[in-house]
């Protein structure tokens, strides 16, 4: 199977939200027919609504500091599907990703034609057997698993993980969750059971009571990261002698033998502080299960960690910023960015799905900027221009995009050279605008070659 071939058959699929089927026995039925790959290597699973993809860089980042071989799985993807498959933190190649897949889908098929599946795995349901059989090929000592949605029926949940980490829970995906927070949490905490180890970050009091009782159900005591005085912010009486300019925070790092020290979060963002914490004891829950992690290989994969599409900043002129603020969440911490760290003025460029809170998160975002550009999405979720132009309510600078690549065309033609572009809402419109941006760049070069 050629790459292309294996990319339009995960896609006939279906979206991998709108075709979402939440439940495990797919996903276990499928593995175990491929051999049971999740059962090669030692996993952590990362759920929770904000900062799962952070965390989980973040603590590949430290593993791979440490000479861990690792594989890591993360979604959705920018530009490549193989992004979601990252061995040793490099993208799977093509060449394997199309190979892997013809393996899962003649798996698939067989099962559907023998009577052991009903129907066909979903899109994130292939996409999570293709990257534990891809790390169980590639021989990696450790996996680490960012939950799709949920938690509980979630398919890497039947990777079966050893040490779970839940980052902060907030409203979002009400439709498949729940409408309340404490539905939400519940789903997301029932990945919880005896004896896993479990991290838990800064939650609301209501989100926290729920994952509280899921852990002492199962008899476990979880550990509280991002409330010790080891992840505090270094104390300071300049901005600049605890964050960089462009917003990366330092944090006090305290690790067994060695003394406290402030490092500087290759993430942007003061909500990082609260995931690197959460990165720290994962890493130190896989210290006490005997991998060999060092306050050095810590400090180090902290400092390099990177995530693309998050707080993400491109040299350009005018500056490009990425970042993914698609729930009212997100939105409130790219706000808290851009009110310490940037300087009008802000050209803001926005397109999301029909069923996030829409008007919450534009009511945080479009009053930091001087320009908003509405724009849809080419995916079947996309709220309308007519959709996203109610939800701006009374902003007075507001312009309609055809298209991602028509909003670009616009945005740097009312943005100044010292401005900034701001693309925000949807990680499938950041991911678009990257691909745009890219080749614009390109051919741009080719052309003064």
């Amino acid at each position: 199977m050629q790459f292309d071939e294996a990319l339009s058959y995960l896609l006939s699929l279906g979206h991998e939200t709108l075709t979402i089927k939440l439940g495990l026995h797919n996903t276990e039925v499928l593995l175990r027919a491929l051999g049971n790959p999740e059962q090669s290597f030692p996993a952590v699973q990362i759920a929770g609504t904000n900062g799962k993809g952070s965390t989980a860089v973040m603590l590949d980042s430290i593993c791979r500091a440490s000479g861990i071989r690792t594989g890591l799985f993360t979604s959705p993807h920018l530009i490549s599907i193989t992004e979601r498959v990252k061995i040793e933190g490099l993208p799977i190649p093509e060449t394997e990703f199309a190979r892997i897949t013809g393996v899962v889908k003649e798996t698939a098929e067989r099962l559907v034609q023998s009577g052991e599946l009903e129907t066909l795995p979903t899109f994130f349901e292939h996409i999570t057997a293709i990257s534990l059989f891809a790390f169980r090929e590639a021989n990696v000592g450790l996996s680490i698993l960012e939950t799709g949605l949920g938690g509980r029926l979630d398919s890497t949940t039947a990777a079966r993980a050893k040490i779970i980490a839940i980052t902060p829970i907030a409203m979002d995906h009400e439709e498949y969750l729940g409408r309340t927070l404490a539905d939400i949490a519940a789903e997301k905490a029932a990945i919880i059971r005896p004896g896993v180890r479990v991290v838990v970050g800064p939650q609301s009091d209501e989100a926290f009571a729920v994952i509280d009782q899921h852990c002492r159900s199962a008899g476990v005591r979880p550990t509280l990261a991002g409330r010790r005085q080891s992840y505090t912010l270094a104390s300071a009486t300049s901005r600049d002698a605890f964050a960089s300019a462009d917003g990366r925070v330092r944090m006090n790092l305290e690790t067994a033998g060695t003394a406290s020290e402030a490092v500087l979060l290759g993430l942007r963002g003061r909500h990082q502080v609260n995931n690197a914490a959460i990165a720290v004891a994962v890493a130190h829950e896989l210290e006490a299960q005997g991998f060999a992690i060092s306050g050095e290989a810590i400090r180090r994969g902290l400092e390099t960690a990177r995530h693309p599409g998050r707080l993400e900043i491109w040299d350009a002129t005018p500056r490009l910023l990425f970042d993914g603020a698609h729930n009212p969440a997100a939105a409130k911490a790219l706000r808290a960015y851009l009110d310490e760290f940037i300087s009008k003025p802000i050209t803001m460029i926005f397109g999301a799905m029909r069923d996030k809170a829409l008007t919450e998160i534009t009511s945080k975002l479009f009053p930091a900027a001087t320009e908003v550009i509405l724009t849809e999405i080419d995916n079947a979720r996309s709220a309308s221009l007519e959709m996203l132009r109610s939800a701006a309510g009374a902003h007075g600078h507001v312009h309609l995009a055809s298209c991602p690549a028509d909003a670009m065309r616009i945005a740097r033609a009312v943005t100044p050279p010292d401005g900034l572009v701001c693309v925000t809402g949807s990680l499938y419109l950041v991911g678009s605008i990257q691909k745009f941006a890219a080749q614009r760049a390109l051919e741009s070069a080719s052309a003064n070659a």
